[in-house]
């Protein structure tokens, strides 16, 4: 059997609400590494191109889905489809850390529509 493996070049991108890092990306999809410092949020968005699926692997997330909020716990996962409104907070002391996969036919970060944003990038 032969098994080849790949070891990509992970680069941090810094944000006011925390960072992410591109774990891997091809045709279709991207998975990213998020973490939002405690009492930051990303902005409320949405994307045309793309949908995403967010698994919480450190801390608890609270996560806004249209109308609807609620919490997620280490372990725990949502989907968000194209156009849907979303958002991830840090209400809590410590730091949360999601895993992002996004699949799409388009994954550029030009794609996000920005509703509402705490750090001016309306």
């Amino acid at each position: 059997m032969n098994t080849t493996s790949r070891i990509e070049t992970i680069e941090r991108t810094e944000r006011p609400w925390g960072w992410y890092e591109t774990v891997s990306e091809v045709a279709g999809n991207k998975v990213k590494r998020i973490r939002v410092h405690p009492g930051q949020q990303l902005s409320l968005q949405k994307h045309h191109q793309r949908a995403e699926h967010w698994v919480v692997v450190l801390g608890t997330a609270r996560i806004t889905l249209d109308e609807r909020q609620f919490d997620l716990q280490t372990g725990q996962a949502c989907d968000i489809a194209v156009g849907q409104v979303h958002r991830l907070s840090n209400l809590t002391a410590e730091p949360v850390e999601i895993v992002e996969v996004q699949f799409g036919d388009y994954l550029g970060e030009d794609d996000i529509v920005r509703l509402e944003d705490n750090y001016g990038r309306v």
